[in-house]
């Protein structure tokens, strides 16, 4: 038995949710629309405002609690929608959307250009904040951690592109022994 996978997904009047024959969920709302294609061993069934995940086989209760959290995560990305916002750290940093492109300037001999995914908005603000929201929680979080890998921080000054939440462990250095 899944506790996570047993607790029912409610949902707006603003969203439609219908399910395939290939025991696809299609969650439609005002933001987007998701698709969750589910396990065999997983049936869902929508009544009066909420999913709800029933288990057809023993011993599958781990897919159950990981459909039941996909699709939480759907319901929430068409409603509010995910969004990561990343800072760059250090002296002549900077970063610019033109298009569909994102450009960083990160001390390198020349300037990193990235193509934004489909479905995502990417907006910088003051030249070193970058936010990246999109209905997908999964592409959110993959393209924010590609543009972070370009240049992470490092320890020592603390200069590069990290999570704004993110809290950078310094290290003192060789002059700090002494």
């Amino acid at each position: 038995m899944s506790r996570v996978g047993k607790s029912p997904i409610y949902f707006d009047k603003a969203i439609q949710v219908t399910i395939t024959p290939k025991n696809e969920v299609v969650v439609k709302g005002a933001k987007a629309t998701q698709t969750v294609a589910l396990r065999p061993e997983i049936k869902a069934k929508v009544e009066d405002g909420k999913i709800i995940l029933e288990c057809v086989t023993e011993g599958a209760g781990n897919f159950w609690g990981l459909n039941r959290a996909l699709l939480q995560n759907a319901v929430t990305g068409v409603t509010k929608g995910w969004s990561k916002e990343l800072e760059l750290v250090g002296v002549g940093y900077r970063a610019s959307v033109a298009g569909k492109k994102l450009e960083i300037n990160v001390g390198f001999s020349h300037p990193v250009s990235m193509i934004i995914p489909e479905g995502l908005e990417v907006k910088v603000d003051k030249q070193t904040k970058i936010s990246i929201a999109g209905a997908d929680r999964q592409k959110v979080g993959q393209f924010s951690s590609v543009v972070r890998a370009v240049k992470p921080p490092e320890p020592y000054r603390g200069k590069g592109i990290k999570y704004s939440d993110e809290v950078i462990r310094r290290k003192e250095g060789k002059a700090a022994g002494k």
